[in-house]
């Protein structure tokens, strides 16, 4: 079987993975390149610690495991010293101010009902765990099996397995679909037509206008986010660190601007701080008050950053959901196209796990948890035609 995987990101690597190793004839299109859009502009989170009960957090954990095996697999096709993936099991620290340290407490015990390790914490605790952190945080929660990978070379490294293993990948832009009897055999670029027994797409915050392009239907849009990027220091940040702003903020519909402080630290001693996130469309204006936001807050976290060089700051796209779940399965309207998008900001730690739902629904290979509330037909996710 021939499928071809539109997108050349983190997710659509997962996939093309997923679907080489079950067997398929895989061939993974891209308009620029492997991970250059979304998947090269984020913090490559794997977490748990984010996900309150329900379908999402199922997911998280069935992925959280499998990034754990997959990245050695990974890891280990590079020479020693040389990690293809950059793979920490670092764990997580969500913090709290004043009042809402309950609700991160009753947040974390809804957590620990579904099997997720969440181990409150002191505020003398806190900074045995984070010794830089601010006097003024009173409460906090340890989530130790977050983990984060850079999610560029993670990206690159799927995708690269995927073609040691026979799929093929080449730059493209798809411009429509062929159809036959009311399936899709092929699609359409300025160079000619890809024939394909089936099509999965991957395409990320664009995936609604392609879902377009090949006669489907697909609500999905472009969430833009910033990150700030500084200079190289000495280890001053020991775990992912966030307030407990950020579930709200990544579970909210709100179009308007929201921020919250993630902190972490990278191997190569930059420290990434985060997140935004608003509904503007593609637009690249207007990137100072997110920016602006977003370094006073991480300031408030930890006093040290107030004094640190800035190297870069950066802004990507988010493919969001307006009901915050992925769309992965069978379109419904067009037999033979599949769909694997709307994971916004947590695309880079649910892409091994939605693999294997796609390698379900396009082959039959087992599926590794409940489907249902992931397709593409549920109520809510149908853009207009």
């Amino acid at each position: 079987m021939r499928i071809a995987v539109i997108g050349a990101g983190a997710v659509g690597a997962a996939c093309a993975l997923a679907l080489t190793e079950a067997g398929a004839e895989v061939i993974v299109l891209d308009r620029v390149g492997v991970a250059a859009e979304t998947s090269s502009r984020c913090e490559g989170n794997i977490l748990v610690s984010d996900k309150g009960p329900g379908a999402e957090a199922e997911l998280a954990i069935l992925a959280n495991r499998t990034w754990r095996e997959l990245a050695r697999r990974l890891d280990g096709d590079r020479m020693p010293g040389q990690p293809a993936t950059e793979y920490e099991a670092k764990g997580g620290v969500v913090v709290a101010f004043g009042a809402s340290a309950g609700v991160l407490a009753d947040f974390a015990a809804t957590q620990r009902a579904i099997g997720i390790r969440a181990v409150p914490v002191s505020a003398a605790e806190l900074r045995e765990l984070e010794p830089h952190l601010s006097d003024a945080v009173e409460a906090g929660v340890h989530y130790p099996d977050d983990a984060q990978v850079q999610p560029s070379l993670a990206t690159q490294a799927m995708l690269a397995r995927a073609c040691r293993l026979g799929a093929e990948f080449r730059i493209a832009e798809i411009i429509g679909a062929r159809h036959a009897h009311g399936r899709i055999i092929g699609v359409e670029t300025p160079d000619g037509v890809i024939g394909a027994d089936a099509v999965v797409n991957c395409a990320g915050p664009w995936a609604g206008a392609v879902a377009a392009l090949l006669g489907g239907r697909l609500d999905i849009r472009p969430r833009r986010g910033v990150i700030l990027v500084t200079t190289p220091m000495p280890q001053r940040v020991f775990h992912k660190v966030y307030d407990a702003d950020y579930v709200g903020a990544v579970g909210s519909g709100d179009a308007a601007l929201q921020t919250s402080t993630v902190v972490e630290s990278t191997p190569a001693g930059t420290v990434l701080i985060g997140s935004s996130r608003e509904l503007v469309g593609f637009s690249a204006e207007q990137l100072l008050p997110p920016l602006t936001e977003i370094a006073a807050k991480a300031t408030k976290l930890f006093p040290f950053l107030a004094d640190t060089m800035l190297l870069r700051s950066y802004f990507g796209f988010r493919p969001f959901a307006p009901d915050h779940l992925p769309a992965i399965g069978a379109d419904g309207d067009v037999d033979g196209l599949f769909h694997a998008a709307g994971h916004e900001g947590a695309g880079i730690g649910l892409a091994p796990a939605t693999g294997e739902l796609i390698a379900h629904a396009v082959l039959g290979s087992p599926a590794p948890l409940d489907p249902a509330p992931f397709l593409p037909t549920r109520a809510g996710l149908r853009s207009a035609a």
